[in-house]
């Protein structure tokens, strides 16, 4: 069997509304309460969860970085959902949010932020990849 990631925890200061909020822009399930442990799921595939955890009031939240993959068509429609929710995007990893779509690794890249200041991305192709050969 090939080695997957199976589920990760994302620290956030309101781990119900984190996991809401990315739910909604997946157009995939959540739960307020995870199966096991104290978390916020959202089951973003068959083979992956992204569990939210609640951090310590006034605990610093280290700032992450999250990439999904996703077809084009899955592309168009979380653009599209990122504007009906009001949600910015932008098109490098940091800086303002320009509303533009990185074509420069020859798909499509989109990149915004949560409220506890993660960066998310979503790709219609991967640059994270080893070269063939």
């Amino acid at each position: 069997m090939p080695i997957a990631l199976d589920h990760l925890l994302i620290p956030a200061r309101d781990r119900r509304a984190a996991a809401e909020r990315l739910a909604a822009i997946l157009d995939v399930p959540w739960s307020a309460q995870a199966a096991v442990g104290p978390f916020s799921a959202v089951y973003v595939s068959d083979a992956l969860t992204v569990d939210f955890d609640q951090v310590v009031a006034d605990a610093p939240v280290p700032l992450q970085h999250y990439a999904f993959l996703v077809s084009e068509g899955e592309f168009d429609a979380l653009l599209a959902r990122l504007k009906s929710l009001g949600i910015a995007w932008r098109s490098t990893p940091i800086g303002p949010d320009d509303f533009q779509v990185n074509s420069s690794v020859g798909g499509r890249i989109v990149y915004w932020r949560e409220p506890d200041g993660h960066a998310w991305e979503a790709l219609t192709q991967s640059y994270a990849r080893q070269p063939a050969g």
